[in-house]
């Protein structure tokens, strides 16, 4: 029998309550949107965080001993950073007792995770698994009712919610769900709650919290989705009424009706089976000798980067650029994926400026796309807006495949289809083995909107209100944004005549997390509408007036072109340019010329990584075979994201131009002398912390465990009702990055490098407490550069103070085709040399 336990009494509200805080957070595919994987353990300071999820859910937070130890060999830690690491770590240790451990040593490692653990009595002392007996059907019912359209059947009862709907099914059914009689009384019981059937199941109340944690816990990806879904229900388009206490409650009943079936209605309760009560989930415990060799090694891998980056901009600032003329400027998102594309533009010409700045641009909106039936969100996930943007004049022909047709899998048509048009797709698929191109199949941000298409911007003077929110945006609400980030970026004067603003997106075929490559600023959208809004107010007349009552004088002359950057295809295209005059058309057709060089140079950097690609080849030629790749059917990986990420700096451009960081940092653009408050710097951080964090600790964690944390490979995946990816028919849906995103990329937490007077910075972090918690915490890493002394300072989780990095010469490069003809993993920093010098 059971050994008593002292735990508090059982709360089924505060159970799901936790539930939702501690299991998977990640939206349906549409809404795919990175997010820190271990956001329940955030109050605590990192390393703590990381060996709590390690301790009591069974995630694998780090790399192994022997992948660090590769590492050391490979010059990638440093062993000056790994002694500092074990004297940050263990001030009192002794350091070279430690250094011959960590090489050397075989360490004690923890053991098996406490979840699952009560829940696991049933298959060891039982002897009945009820996972295989419960899961299939549970997947699959749920799968069928929250489908979005992936089936040619709706779900026969869907209005009433979830319980509701299935009670509905089975009282007009001549079948069952359930395999016996009692299962299935309990569940038609109106008056049966969770309480009663916990009773039956578990039997002991100071059991229940733990067995519902090991019951939702064993299919974290379904139960997530679940929570994400209750708590945001407009994340589906076609609504469903679901919630956790309701899966919760078939579940338990399902198991009743397994343990019935397989005992033949004679079975006990868990606690009748059970020697002793489990230690509490999330009970801390010391560290052990295992755990603090992973902290120190995964320190000193950090540090042996960050080093190597502070130093080249030390490096940089000693020997600053000529200041850049003005033949145009082009902002983008701080996307990391923009920052090669920024220096190839500057290459080109060096007279031109380039900025970073959220992809949404600061114009936050519901958008409608011509004939469209949904509204999309077009800013980042916690912004709620209050305004809507409708296109109209669409040209664009939406072009069908019949193949694909619900019609073909009926019976008669479907076979007729087969048999005919079936063999002409079966020839098409073999011929996209050789030569992939669009098809309707393919899912593409140059799609997002029509180029000849209108957009409703400015709102209409009568009416203009739908669903509760404003078409279009009144003069000063158009004014506020426009000065909002002209200020955060410090472009305030000084314009060129031409002013680019770039959205991003991608193309891909095949791919289900394709929302997840788009930008993440729009939601996980493109970003050309919001670039095309942003145009639009920044060259409206009143606008401008508005403006220069505010001290911002954008001359006459002075332009707007809005763009969309293909990060896939490495294709640009320009929107709205009727509007330019003939002086302003002829300049935009020469720089034109320069952003399509900049993208051939581009997609030939991009294929260093890229095996199927010869590198040494012509710009042109392989900026072709990125494009054909990107519509291939075959591709697993049209790009790689975000990998590598581990940078986000916020500064003047002077910090980092022609230094050369291999696509690894978010840039956003920053002057100090335009913010004497650190107004727009809090707005930037409050923003970067949780968004580039987020990116950054999602592949971070989908790195280290892809099995738990990440997606496993895509290519066994099955799409499951256009929610999410599960491999196989009745698998748990897979939360985080597939395999494929993931395999180059390094596990290093975010340096964010912030170019401001430190004490300023301080404050300004303080200023919100889910910020400050970013950096006191560690779950980001902070730096000042101070922008008249250029001393560096480290934040220590409580204040700044000075710091050194350890010294390291960082050569200058004037060709860096070279060296990505012969590297395809992460290179090191490099200065280059300005095109004057060669």
């Amino acid at each position: 029998m059971m050994k008593t336990s002292n735990l508090q009494g059982f709360s089924i509200s505060g159970t799901l309550h936790n539930l939702a805080h501690y299991l998977p957070a990640q939206a349906p595919l549409k809404d795919f949107v990175h997010h820190n994987t271990l956001h329940a353990f955030q109050q605590q300071s990192f390393f703590d965080g990381l060996i709590s999820a390690s301790e009591s859910l069974g995630y694998t937070t780090f790399q192994d001993l022997s992948g660090f130890r590769k590492l050391l060999v490979d010059g990638r830690i440093s062993m000056p950073h790994l002694t500092k690491a074990i004297q940050e770590v263990l001030p009192n240790g002794d350091v070279d007792a430690w250094l011959e451990k960590l090489q050397h040593s075989k360490f004690q490692e923890s053991g098996a995770p406490r979840i699952g653990k009560l829940r696991g009595n049933w298959k060891s002392k039982a002897g009945i698994d009820l996972d295989s007996m419960v899961h299939p059907l549970l997947f699959r019912i749920l799968c069928s009712y929250l489908d979005q359209g992936i089936s040619m059947w709706k779900f026969p009862v869907h209005k009433k919610g979830f319980i509701a709907s299935i009670r509905e099914l089975e009282r007009n059914s001549f079948t069952s769900l359930f395999k016996t009689r009692k299962a299935r009384d309990l569940f038609m019981d109106i008056n049966c709650d969770t309480m009663q059937l916990l009773e039956l199941l578990v039997g002991d109340e100071q059991l229940y919290d733990r067995y519902l944690f090991d019951q939702q816990f064993s299919h974290p990806g379904w139960s997530g989705m679940v929570c994400t879904i209750e708590q945001h229900p407009h994340t589906l388009l076609d609504h469903k009424q679901i919630s956790l206490s309701e899966l919760i409650f078939l579940e338990l009943v399902m198991e009743i009706d397994a343990l019935e079936k397989h005992n033949k209605g004679r079975w006990l309760c868990l606690k009748d089976i059970i020697d002793e009560a489990p230690a509490p989930l999330f009970q801390q415990v010391e560290k052990s000798e295992h755990q603090w060799a992973l902290e120190i090694f995964q320190r000193a891998f950090e540090g042996t980067y960050y080093d190597e980056v502070l130093n080249g901009i030390e490096q940089r600032l000693k020997h600053p650029l000529p200041a850049a003329g003005k033949s145009f400027q082009a902002m983008f998102c701080i996307d990391d994926r923009e920052c090669s594309i920024r220096r190839h533009l500057e290459a080109l010409d060096p007279d031109c400026q380039t900025f970073g700045t959220p992809g949404f641009f600061g114009v936050e909106f519901y958008f409608q796309p011509d004939q469209g039936k949904f509204y999309t969100k077009l800013c980042p996930a916690p912004l709620t807006p209050h305004y809507l943007i409708k296109e109209t004049g669409s040209i664009e022909v939406r072009v069908k495949d019949m193949v694909l047709h619900q019609r073909s899998h009926s019976l008669a048509k479907g076979w007729l289809i087969s048999n005919t048009l079936g063999y002409w797709s079966a020839f098409r698929m073999f011929l996209n083995i050789f030569r992939p191109a669009f098809s309707p199949a393919t899912a593409t941000s140059l799609r997002h909107t029509d180029k000849v298409a209108k957009l409703s911007i400015e709102h209409p003077s009568a009416g203009g209100v739908e669903n509760g929110l404003q078409i279009g945006f009144k003069i000063p609400e158009m004014a506020d944004r426009v000065e909002k980030l002209l200020i955060s970026i410090g472009l305030v004067d000084d314009f060129a005549p031409l002013v680019y603003v770039v959205g991003h997106g991608s193309s891909s075929v095949n791919n289900p997390h394709y929302a997840a490559y788009d930008c993440g600023a729009c939601s996980g959208r493109p970003g050309s509408v919001n670039a095309r809004v942003f145009s639009h107010m920044a060259n409206h007349p009143e606008v401008r007036a508005l403006l220069a009552q505010r001290g911002i004088h954008i001359p006459t002359k002075t332009r707007f072109v809005s763009a969309l950057h293909d990060t896939t295809r490495d294709d640009i295209v320009f929107f709205d340019e009727d509007g330019l005059g003939e002086t302003g058309l002829k300049l935009h057709l020469k720089y034109a010329d320069v952003f399509g060089q900049a993208m051939d140079n581009n997609a030939k950097e991009r294929s260093r990584r890229l095996e199927s690609i010869e590198t040494g080849e012509s710009a042109e030629l392989i900026h072709e075979k990125i494009r054909r790749r990107s519509v291939s059917l075959f591709e697993p990986r049209p790009e790689l994201n975000h990998a590598t990420n581990a940078l986000c700096i916020v500064g003047r451009r002077s910090l980092t131009k022609s230094l050369f960081l291999d696509r690894r940092s978010f840039l956003n653009s920053y002057d100090y002398k335009v913010d004497p408050n650190g107004d727009a710097l809090f707005g930037i951080l409050k923003a970067a912390a949780p968004v580039c964090g987020g990116i950054n600790l999602e592949y971070f964690f989908s790195r280290v465990d892809n099995g738990k944390m990440g997606a496993g490979s895509k290519l066994p995946h099955n799409v499951m009702g256009l929610i999410g990816v599960a491999n196989g028919t009745d698998g748990d849906l897979r939360p985080g990055l597939p395999s494929q995103m993931i395999e180059v990329h390094d596990p290093v937490r975010l340096l964010m490098i912030v170019e401001q007077v430190p004490e300023l910075i301080d404050r300004v972090i303080r200023r919100d407490q889910s910020t400050f918690e970013w950096f006191s915490l560690g779950w980001v890493n902070l730096v000042a550069i101070h922008p008249e002394t250029q001393v560096i300072y480290r934040f220590n989780g409580n204040s700044f103070e000075p710091y050194k990095p350890t010294s390291k010469f960082i050569p200058e490069v004037n060709n860096l085709d070279r060296i990505f003809k012969d590297e395809a993993e992460n290179l090191p920093v490099y200065l280059i040399k300005p095109a004057e010098h060669e």
